[in-house]
């Protein structure tokens, strides 16, 4: 959260201990590297803001740590699973193999059967082609069977 505090500072213009929509679109701009538009930093304000000294509506850094958190969790989790992906797809073909899949998991779990392996895979290779793409690994690793 460090990185979050950061942030917040620099985005501060003014010093005022609190971030208005200006510097609200600054401050996402610096976490995740893109803008945001004037209803997504509206809705920020609404969920998350309160009426500052200024009496204009804006967030101080609890508020602003809150908002970024579920962003920040979605960043990260992304980023998780793309890791995991490359880490199977050792020869960066952008999908992975029976095979791939298969060294992954006699270096990392040597004592887990080789057939439930085979199983997943063609679970997960839905058009059976032999291949897992990204978009499958990903759908994979955020299904949720409680959903």
């Amino acid at each position: 959260m460090k990185q979050t505090e950061k942030v917040f500072h620099e985005s501060d213009e003014g010093g005022k201990n609190y971030l208005d929509k200006h510097d609200i679109k600054v401050a996402i701009l610096m976490l995740f590297g893109h803008k945001v538009s004037k209803d997504e930093v509206s809705q920020i304000l609404y969920d998350y803001g309160s009426v500052q000294d200024s009496e204009e509506k804006g967030l101080n850094l609890v508020q602003f740590r809150a908002a970024m958190k579920p962003k920040l969790k979605a960043v990260d989790e992304d980023e998780q699973i793309r890791n995991t992906f490359l880490a199977f797809d050792r020869t960066c073909r952008g999908f992975l193999t029976l095979d791939d899949v298969k060294t992954v998991f006699r270096q990392t779990c040597p004592h887990f059967a080789e057939y439930r392996v085979e199983l997943a895979f063609k679970e997960l290779d839905r058009d059976g082609d032999g291949r897992i793409s990204y978009k499958d690994f990903d759908f994979m690793m955020k299904f949720n069977h409680s959903d």
